[in-house]
């Protein structure tokens, strides 16, 4: 069964030993991003901090911090399944004509009834109502020692079209200025500041922060505007999303949310915002957002606060990125077909670099694919580099993947350079928002492409021999020996840098 509150997922993640309590008193200015780097990096649980300085609200970092637990975020055992459930609902072939056929097409519909969010009037996220709020009072993070101040970094920020009504939820940083003003760091090609484009000077706000954990991802999702959040999360928890209307403004929130500030955007209030350690392992300068201004706060009784720390990968957002890789590809293959498998390793912080295989049909495909994925909107429009592999290619094998790559590329043919949109945390371009993206086509080359010689053959081991060194492992002795080499982590991380990682953790800073 999906989760209905982010509470409900946290005891689940409890029952299955994936959260650490810390009880111990601990300072939301910098000590608890420390020590959730660490714990990150070492790949450990859910961590949960009773005990906060300046504020009477727990604290919950790393949530997603796995791909145990971001598979169970989604009640699934493995982030393909959760592709699987997307790709049941959308691969509907027409109905026969017999009636069991059309009878069964029918079924196929009708999990699309949870898209549509249910409305309740009463709900826990509004058990405390405070009409004089102080954000001071929140444990809010400042995760690094040059950020501009303390971060709200999993809002959700919920706002309405108001030529259409449709709501966005997007997730956008938010830096407490004082008890009732924070920055709103949503970027040119974000759906919410579409959204106070088209507002004008002043636009009704609202921020819920602690949703549950299908909610939350599908903030960070790559959505076309045709597809709010709302109904995203509905498809994927199988589920409706409860809503209710917020106390002072026109904006639905969850339900179930822990906490909710309600107030406005102001558009003509620009407001240095920044520096801010991101996800791209450096910090975002310092620049001029607008400012929201909270005007009433509600929250249940006893409510948790949820945060994420991000900075060098890899992080808990490596995850969340891992989601969007596995639940998109059946919609990016809905339109490119010739699409197998893509990657977005986490090193590249998603937005930099994607892998992609295909079945190569004809001369120029992999240019052709490169064009469409620019061309796709926001999830693939800012990829910095795209690296396209024939189908054969393990696309989730980075190594492999290099080996091949290198091996196959020839710049003067193979590289295309692009110009356009870029990211605003794209520090490298000349220009903010705008520069220069990179295609690789790593495929083998035919004489139709120009290739005159013969494209040489992959080295690879016989079947037969394979079968028979490997029934004859033991006899070798070798046995014991892979019992004691310790795999590398997805990551990229080594055996010695894991274990001087798991050393620091625990207070051991010996080499």
């Amino acid at each position: 069964m999906p989760f209905d509150s982010l509470r409900a997922f946290l005891d689940a993640l409890q029952r299955a030993g994936e959260v650490h309590t810390v009880s111990a008193t601990v300072d939301p200015h910098l000590e608890i991003a420390e020590i959730t780097d660490r714990v990150v990096k070492a790949g450990g649980p859910a961590l949960f901090f009773e005990s906060v300085k300046g504020s009477t609200f727990p604290v919950l970092t790393n949530q997603f911090g796995s791909q145990r637990r971001m598979a169970m975020a989604f009640d699934a055992a493995a982030l393909d399944q959760v592709a699987a459930r997307l790709r049941a609902l959308i691969d509907i072939s027409p109905p026969g004509s017999s009636w069991g056929e059309k009878f069964d097409a029918l079924k196929r519909f009708a999990p699309l009834a949870n898209a549509i969010p249910k409305t309740v009037r009463d709900a826990a996220c509004q058990e405390v109502v405070v009409r004089d709020p102080d954000l001071r009072k929140l444990p809010v993070l400042t995760t690094w020692p040059l950020d501009g101040g303390p971060f709200i970094t999993l809002p959700l920020v919920i706002t309405n079209d108001p030529r259409t009504g449709r709501p966005n939820v997007g997730m956008y940083r938010m830096q407490v200025y004082n008890e009732r003003e924070t920055g709103m760091h949503w970027q040119r090609h974000k759906q919410g500041r579409a959204h106070a484009d088209a507002w004008g000077e002043k636009i009704p706000v609202a921020v819920a922060i602690g949703s549950d954990p299908v909610l939350t991802y599908a903030a960070t999702a790559p959505l076309p505007p045709v597809l709010d959040e709302f109904a995203f999360a509905g498809l994927l928890r199988g589920k409706p999303v409860e809503l209710v209307k917020a106390r002072t403004i026109d904006v639905k929130v969850p339900a179930g949310a822990e906490f909710v500030l309600e107030g406005y955007v102001d558009n003509t209030e620009l407001r240095t915002e920044g520096p801010f350690g991101d996800h791209t392992g450096v910090y975002s300068l310092a620049d001029l957002y607008p400012t929201f201004h909270v005007s009433c706060v509600t929250h249940r009784r006893n409510p948790i606060y949820p945060a994420t720390v991000v900075g060098k990968p890899p992080m808990e957002d490596a995850w969340l990125g891992k989601a969007t890789e596995r639940i998109f590809l059946p919609l990016l293959q809905m339109v490119l077909p010739e699409v197998v498998d893509m990657n977005l390793p986490v090193e590249g912080g998603f937005h930099n670099l994607a892998i992609v295989s295909i079945r190569k049909q004809y001369p120029g495909h992999a240019k052709k694919v490169m064009n469409a994925l620019w061309g796709l909107g926001h999830m693939m429009m800012l990829t910095r580099v795209l690296l396209v592999v024939d189908a054969d290619i393990d696309v989730q094998d980075v190594r492999s993947v290099a080996w091949f790559a290198l091996n196959n590329l020839a710049p003067d043919r193979d590289v295309v350079m692009m110009p356009g949109p870029v990211d605003d945390l794209d520090h490298a371009s000349y220009t903010i928002a705008y520069g220069t993206k990179v295609g690789i086509d790593a495929t083998r080359k035919t004489a139709a492409e120009g290739y005159t010689r013969e494209w040489p053959p992959d080295i690879v081991m016989d079947k037969a021999t394979k079968e028979r060194v490997s029934k004859r492992w033991r006899d070798y002795g070798l046995d014991t020996i892979a019992k004691s080499l310790a795999p590398d982590t997805w990551s990229g991380q080594g055996p010695q840098a894991f274990r001087r990682t798991l050393r620091e953790t625990q207070g051991d800073k010996g080499d």
